[in-house]
C-alpha cells in the first residue's frame, strides 16, 4: 500500500487520481514502468538528479516535496473510480490541504483538478484562482505513459513550476 508523503510546510504536493496497480503493489508512488513522474521532475528542473520510484521518500526531505492521491483505491484505470469516489476523494483531500498547507498543490493531470476543483476547461501551469486560499493550484499533465503528449512537452509545462520555485528561494 502506498504510503502518503505529508508534512506541515510543503513546499509542493504532488497530487495524481489515485495509485496504480503497480504503484499499490510497490508501495511507491508514481512506480509504473512506463510512468514519466521521475523523469519529468529531474528534466524539468524540479530535482537536480534523476530519482527513481524507492527513492521518493528523499524527495520530502530533499525537497519538500510531499505525495497524495485524489482517491486511495488503486486501479488499473482512473476511470474505473466511481463519482462518490471523487466526491468523497475531493473533500479529503481539501483537508489534507487545510492542514498541511503546501505552498503549491500540483495536479498531475487536467483530470485530476477537473475531479477536485469541480472546474472545466482549465488550463495548463498556475491557476488563477486557487480552490484553497493560500495553496497555489499548479495543473501539469498526467506522467503516465498513456498519455499522448511527448515528454518535451510535459516538461516545458512542468518546467513552469520550476521558476517559480527558484523564484522563492532567491532573496
Amino acid at each position: 500500500m502506498i504510503q502518503e508523503k505529508l508534512r506541515a510546510g510543503l513546499r509542493v504536493i504532488f497530487v495524481g487520481f489515485n495509485p496504480s496497480i503497480t504503484s499499490h503493489e510497490r508501495g511507491l508512488n508514481y512506480a509504473g514502468r512506463n510512468n514519466r513522474f521521475y523523469r519529468i521532475l529531474y528534466e524539468s528542473g524540479l530535482t537536480a538528479r534523476l530519482y527513481t520510484p524507492e527513492e521518493s521518500p528523499h524527495l520530502l526531505e530533499d525537497y519538500g516535496y510531499g505525495f497524495t492521491n485524489l482517491v486511495a483505491r488503486p486501479t488499473k484505470r482512473a476511470d474505473e473510480l466511481t463519482a462518490e469516489e471523487y466526491r468523497e476523494g475531493a473533500r479529503i483531500l481539501r483537508e489534507k490541504l487545510k492542514q498541511y498547507r503546501p505552498r503549491v498543490a500540483c495536479y498531475v493531470g487536467k483530470g485530476v483538478y477537473e475531479r477536485y476543483s469541480a472546474r472545466r476547461k482549465v488550463q495548463w501551469g498556475f491557476q488563477a484562482e486557487p480552490v484553497l486560499e493560500g495553496v497555489m493550484d499548479f495543473v501539469g499533465p498526467s506522467s503516465s505513459g498513456l498519455v499522448r503528449m511527448t515528454l518535451a512537452e510535459q516538461v516545458s509545462i512542468y518546467a513552469e513550476l520550476t521558476k517559480f520555485m527558484q523564484y522563492l528561494k532567491e532573496p
